[in-house]
């Protein structure tokens, strides 16, 4: 049940890199300041995406022993 959990809160992190990458291109020529915040905000979701899927794997072969 916990690593459904975790699951799905790994792939929040896509969804919500996914709307800050929107957010970027829709924002680039009004406010590129605005632009570029979003997108370091897609590398930090796309980073805890991986951050998060490592972690629960390790937890899962812990579990296994």
């Amino acid at each position: 049940m916990l690593t459904k959990v975790y699951r799905f809160f790994e792939y929040a992190y896509l969804i919500i890199a996914a709307f800050f990458a929107y957010e970027a291109i829709n924002n680039w020529n009004d406010a590129p300041n605005r632009a570029y915040l979003f997108i370091f905000f897609v590398i930090l979701a796309v980073f805890m995406f991986f951050f998060k899927r490592n972690f629960r794997k390790k937890m899962e072969e812990q579990n296994r022993k």
